[in-house]
């Protein structure tokens, strides 16, 4: 009989009455004591509300449940369906919305529903991975900005390579400290990249010029990121790397000469496909020949090989001794192949490129020292 009235009333009552109704209703059912047969009457009545003409009403019920677990789902999965100003409300609070339920509307809906989807309270990883996969810019922005957004390594990596040149993004993927390696180097060419386009830059600096000094600076970045890259992610950024051709003989020189050792060994293991084991024995034991031959399987000619050689027996006299590049390693390199007339062809290449990297260093080394100097006498 309730339902029965309750029906005839709404066909001829006003909007405003109906919309009232339907919240009263909708919290009536989640906090009222009724009995089975009420509560089956009144699931009857909002579910009839869900053809309400009016989004008001539909808004108003989609209100009264949003935030309860026990709504039914009957009723949230219709209204999360609904035009955006009422699914808003259901998208963006309602709990009973699996993982499921979710990446359903995000690969249904449109850039507002994702949007509201990356804000809820709490957004698990796989809803992320989602996101990550099909979301726009103003989607991916709300997530990583939503501390309650649980986003994994591999979406992390997912967003580098889709988001490299959006500047918004790129910063704030970077200030993510869970950002695998591989991500951060994307990002870093990603910005290298954005300086590169600028018109002023390019009638500043020449078409060249500009191309050396941006392929410079995204080796001498990618070294940096070898040295804090954590052990568990040095394989797949290796994999990276080798996949894109940056583990070029003058970049694996770098990282040899910047002490960046667990990168190297895993580098010359990916290229030469030894075992990791055996590589960082013979890097550190072993003799001459060993050691040649191991450069030599990864591609190296035997005159760039040697040069490896030497650098290695020359890393292991310098290993622990904290100097790193200014330890030794670069110029006794540069002087022992120079004096001896050893470097020719390719090897003479590398030579001059440990050469040109030595003297960038230094002389950052000295302007940093410079600066410390003007700072304590000031």
């Amino acid at each position: 009989m309730i339902i029965q009235s309750f029906l005839r009333w709404a066909e001829t009552a006003k909007t405003g009455d109906r919309a009232r109704a339907a919240n009263a209703l909708g919290r009536a059912w989640l906090q009222s004591d009724m009995n089975g047969d009420e509560r089956e009457a009144a699931l009857m009545a909002m579910t009839w509300l869900l053809d309400d003409p009016s989004p008001k009403v539909r808004l108003a019920l989609a209100e009264a449940i949003a935030d309860a677990e026990d709504a039914p789902r009957t009723l949230v999965l219709p209204l999360a369906h609904d035009q955006p100003q009422v699914a808003c409300q259901i998208i963006a609070r309602s709990p009973v919305l699996s993982d499921v339920d979710l990446v359903d509307l995000a690969g249904r809906g449109d850039s507002v529903t994702r949007v509201l989807i990356a804000s809820r309270f709490v957004v698990s990883r796989p809803v992320c991975a989602a996101v990550a996969e099909i979301g726009d810019a103003p989607e991916i922005e709300a997530m990583l900005d939503n501390p309650g957004a649980v986003v994994g390594r591999a979406s992390l990596r997912r967003l580098a390579e889709r988001f490299a040149s959006h500047g918004e993004i790129r910063e704030m993927l970077l200030d993510r400290d869970e950002l695998p390696a591989d991500a951060r180097h994307l990002l870093a060419i990603g910005l290298s990249e954005a300086l590169g386009a600028s018109d002023l830059v390019r009638q500043v600096m020449g078409e060249r010029r500009l191309e050396r000094i941006k392929r410079e600076a995204c080796d001498s970045a990618t070294v940096v990121l070898a040295g804090t890259a954590p052990i568990e992610d040095m394989a797949h950024f290796v994999e990276h790397l080798r996949r894109d051709g940056r583990l070029t003989p003058a970049f694996l020189m770098q990282a040899l000469c910047m002490g960046r050792f667990d990168f190297f060994v895993a580098s010359v293991a990916s290229l030469s496909g030894m075992e990791e084991r055996r590589v960082r024995s013979i890097v550190t034991d072993g003799r001459f020949h060993a050691a040649r031959a191991l450069f030599e399987s990864t591609g190296l000619e035997r005159d760039v090989a040697e040069v490896f050689v030497e650098a290695t027996m020359l890393w292991r006299k310098v290993e622990g001794q904290g100097h790193g590049l200014f330890g030794g390693l670069a110029t006794r390199l540069i002087s022992g192949f120079r004096q001896t007339g050893r470097a020719d062809g390719h090897a003479s290449e590398l030579i001059d490129m440990i050469e040109r990297l030595y003297i960038t260093e230094h002389r950052q080394s000295a302007r940093a020292y410079a600066s410390f100097l003007a700072l304590a006498a000031a």
